[in-house]
């Protein structure tokens, strides 16, 4: 094995010989020797599950935390990001397909194991870690690693999800996180089965547990004109956020442009996001806020 192939922990065989079941998101792969799962960066190698992407950075960046976006959260500071490919949804609309939408051979690559990361984010002097652009929980063993040392040296971490991940792994995340800014796509569990082709009631478990272990939480819809832009939808996902999540959680309506597979649609109009803030404020939210405008 080279230095970005990693045991996983999160899987177990099956009853047919030489199949392991990957436990750490819910769609539950089944790979044999050599085979990769959906996220294209976990795969079955010399008998065992492993992470293909250990160390294997493909961006790292420097940005404004708002960029995040975190807008309650140390705001006003600077945040190393960092990302590996992979990504278990497929959604249309993915601003980093180049990243998350491909193998990792795919893309060039530098090797930063959790050390040199944490050391980068002191030199820097960054108080946080990002792991974003793609999807973080993909690289769990990355994240977890590094965010153990992280904590440790008194550096916060933080994640950029779309939340799709089974619970127990996500439990054993939790003590090292600091914040989380998840996406919540939809309200519509059809439009979470026909483009990220997931479950939506997955996110919601992940919000539900992130707040109930004091992860900081903030969320971003994007709304995307005739897919996600229903203001029925959106008022029943603001309703589920103050009752599940608190009124203090902070919401961020973004803006849609045409990218990857959706160069068809138009933007989104300024008046659906004044309109989306109006009524998430009605619903009880305290902290709207509309990005990409």
């Amino acid at each position: 094995m080279n230095q970005y192939i990693v045991k996983s922990k999160w899987s177990i065989p099956t009853a047919t010989e030489g199949k392991i079941l990957c436990t750490l998101c819910p769609h539950a792969c089944v790979l044999s020797e050599g085979q990769r799962g959906i996220c294209r960066s976990r795969a079955v190698v010399e008998g065992s599950l492993c992470s293909l992407v250990y160390g294997r950075a493909c961006a790292v960046c420097v940005d404004p935390i708002e960029k995040k976006p975190l807008y309650h959260f140390l705001p006003g500071s600077k945040i190393l990001s960092i990302a590996t490919t992979g990504c278990n949804l497929r959604c249309p609309n993915c601003q980093n397909s180049h990243l998350s939408q491909v193998a990792p051979e795919e893309v060039a690559s530098d090797y930063l194991p959790p050390q040199a990361v944490v050391e980068l984010a002191k030199k820097i002097g960054a108080p946080s870690i990002a792991y974003t652009y793609t999807e973080p929980f993909i690289y769990y063993e990355y994240v977890f690693d590094t965010a153990k040392l992280a904590q440790r040296d008194g550096i916060k971490n933080v994640l950029v999800t779309a939340g799709y991940v089974n619970q127990e792994p996500l439990i054993e995340l939790c003590p090292y996180l600091a914040a989380a800014n998840v996406d919540l796509k939809s309200f519509d569990e059809n439009f979470y089965l026909k483009y990220p082709k997931v479950k939506l009631q997955h996110i919601l478990e992940t919000l539900v547990t992130l707040k109930q272990h004091g992860v900081w939480l903030e969320l971003t819809t994007l709304i995307i004109p005739t897919l996600s832009d229903d203001l029925v939808s959106i008022k029943n996902m603001c309703a589920w956020i103050v009752k599940e999540l608190g009124a203090e959680t902070p919401l961020h309506f973004s803006a849609f442009f045409p990218r990857y597979k959706l160069q068809e649609l138009e933007p989104t109009k300024l008046k659906i996001l004044l309109q989306a803030r109006e009524l998430a404020l009605a619903c009880g939210l305290k902290h709207v806020h509309l990005g990409n405008v």
